[in-house]
């Protein structure tokens, strides 16, 4: 996996990020070595550094946790998604539960494109399926907010 040219540097963190969980899932790498592993790849210099050891660091120290949260919303168990998938759904829950500065819409958005950019064909129809529910447990206020002006905006409801 390599980040690819024209991205934000908050795209390219969590591309990084995604790439060091993974790295972890397959081998149980100490964090620092995936940190430092991760800083030598090309293009790592334009990542939103601080993002990417926030995520990183996050969703490593937190992953029973994370994965005892979506596992609620899989429909297999854990040992069959795909690395890729479940390192997404690992970063996304890190993010949902602990950056609640970040919009749910942009994270399921950006779990969308890494799934599209790095799982398999359908992979981030599943992603989404997943994440749409679990940011509607963790996130509900926001949600809900979100669909009430979704609603007003089409002229079927009243704004908050």
């Amino acid at each position: 996996m390599s980040a690819a040219p024209n991205k934000s540097p908050r795209r390219r963190a969590r591309e990084f990020a995604l790439q060091g969980v993974y790295h972890w899932l397959l081998n149980q790498s100490p964090l620092t070595a995936i940190e430092s592993q991760m800083a030598e790849v090309g293009g790592f210099d334009k990542c939103d550094r601080e993002l990417f050891v926030g995520l990183l660091r996050g969703t490593i120290g937190n992953a029973p946790e994370l994965q005892v949260t979506f596992s609620a919303f899989i429909d297999r168990p854990l040992n069959e998604l795909s690395p890729v998938e479940r390192g997404i759904l690992l970063l996304s829950t890190f993010e949902l539960a602990h950056r609640p500065d970040t919009p749910y819409r942009v994270i399921i958005n950006e779990a969308i494109e890494l799934a599209k950019g790095y799982g398999g064909t359908d992979g981030h129809k599943f992603v989404n399926g997943v994440l749409d529910k679990l940011a509607a447990r963790l996130r509900s206020d926001e949600v809900e907010a979100n669909a009430r002006e979704r609603r007003a905006a089409r002229g079927g409801g009243t704004p908050a």
